[in-house]
Formats: structure tokens, sequence, C-alpha cells
């Protein structure tokens, strides 16, 4: 009968694990956790997430928040026509301020990628009637 080669049952040997292989081990663990934190929320999570409490969850920002805040009605193909994805994209990762300085909408820069806010732009010109 053959038997393994040392290295072989040194790999697997109880109690015995070559000090490389815990590094091989850390940085498959460490790769792992990166691949899953930087997974993109699809646009519809997001709205849900960031956007439906002010602006509803169908567009029409007919909620006690977005009544306040008087935010657009994205179902009206009125508004949808007046607004660039540019801006709706800066919006989205700046933010909007009043005129005296106070948020009125918080910046998602920290929380969204570029790409998810663009999805987000993607998903608001859905509710246009």
């Amino acid at each position: 009968m053959h038997s393994q080669p040392s290295v072989f049952r040194a790999y697997f040997r109880p109690n015995h694990f070559p000090m490389k292989n815990h590094f091989a081990l850390l940085f498959v663990v460490a790769a792992t956790g990166l691949a899953t934190s930087s997974f993109a929320a699809s646009a519809a999570e997001n709205w849900e997430n960031l956007c439906a409490k002010c602006h509803g969850a169908d567009g029409a920002g007919q909620t006690k928040a977005g009544k306040k805040l008087g935010v657009k009605d994205y179902t009206d193909a009125k508004v949808q026509a007046e607004m660039k994805d540019d801006d709706m994209l800066k919006t989205i990762l700046s933010g909007v301020s009043d005129k005296a300085g106070k948020e009125k909408m918080k910046a998602y820069r920290e929380e969204i990628s570029e790409t998810e806010a663009k999805d987000l732009v993607a998903y608001v010109r859905h509710f246009k009637a």
C-alpha cells in the first residue's frame, strides 16, 4: 500500500496546519466577506428601503412625510418630462437642502453606489403613467 506524500499528511494531520495555509485560509474568508458585502441591492429594494417612506411605494408622494416635504408625483407625465436623469442622479447621491441649508432629503452617496443610483433613476422612470 502506498502512503500519502508527507506534504499531504502534514496538511491534514490534526493540530498541524502549516502557517502559510493559515494565511491562505484567512485570504479566502476575507475575500468571501468582501464579495458578499459588496452585493448591490436591486433598484426595487433600494426604493423600498430608502425612498418609499417619503415618495411612496407607487412614486406618487402621497405619504405623510411626502406631503409635508412637498415631494413630486413621479406618476405625473409632466413631472417626469421636467426631470433630467443627471439631475436626479445628483439629487440621489448628494441630497437636497432648502434655501436655509436645512436638509430636505438625505444624501445616499455613502449607502449606495453610483450604479445603484443610476438604477434608481431608471426605476423612477417606470412610475410615469
